[in-house]
């Protein structure tokens, strides 16, 4: 196995439902659950869902680059969000649940920046790409019982992502669930 495994942090809306589609592939190490992008140190949930703290919900995905790469985990992420709501995901509305891609490196903020482009370019939306690129911040992890939601309580996680409207968007937009 490579020792050198990379990091790739998304900010998606509700973290409890951008795991599962990472989760699932070969070469993916972990995806925590977190916070990143605000002002306050080692936050809790308490704080970030005000919106005041100016965290987002996020999503830190360890992978082994030799398995897969990162141009594959950007285009899983697009596949999961609206990236044209500015103001959250779906019924999730507040700043903590904006859309970002947080770069680790300058060639993740290039392939960021082009498969960004190529979204704005290719008329799948009538609105303007609305996802920051970002570059990457302090992550903190969410509280245990964040972690693996879909795990821990599979039938609060499907009633979540059917109450939001996500999956009606995914299959609407990229004919995939």
């Amino acid at each position: 196995m490579n020792n050198k495994l990379e990091k790739a942090t998304f900010a998606g809306g509700c973290f409890w439902c951008m795991v599962k589609p990472f989760d699932q592939w070969d070469g993916v190490i972990s995806v925590i659950s977190g916070y990143s992008g605000g002002h306050v140190e080692n936050p809790t949930y308490e704080q970030v869902k005000t919106g005041t703290t100016g965290h987002y919900e996020v999503v830190q995905i360890t992978y082994d680059p030799t398995i897969i790469r990162y141009e594959t985990i950007i285009q899983i992420y697009w596949q999961q969000i609206d990236p044209t709501d500015p103001d959250g995901q779906f019924h999730d509305r507040g700043s903590q649940y904006r859309t970002a891609i947080f770069y680790h490196t300058e060639e993740q903020k290039r392939i960021a920046e082009t498969t960004k482009k190529e979204l704005e370019q290719s008329g799948m939306f009538t609105k303007p790409i609305a996802t920051k690129i970002l570059p990457a911040a302090p992550f903190y992890p969410a509280e245990e019982y964040h972690q693996d939601f879909y795990k821990k309580s599979p039938e609060d996680y499907i009633e979540d992502r059917q109450k939001s409207g996500r999956d009606e968007f995914i299959k609407k937009h990229w004919n995939e669930i």
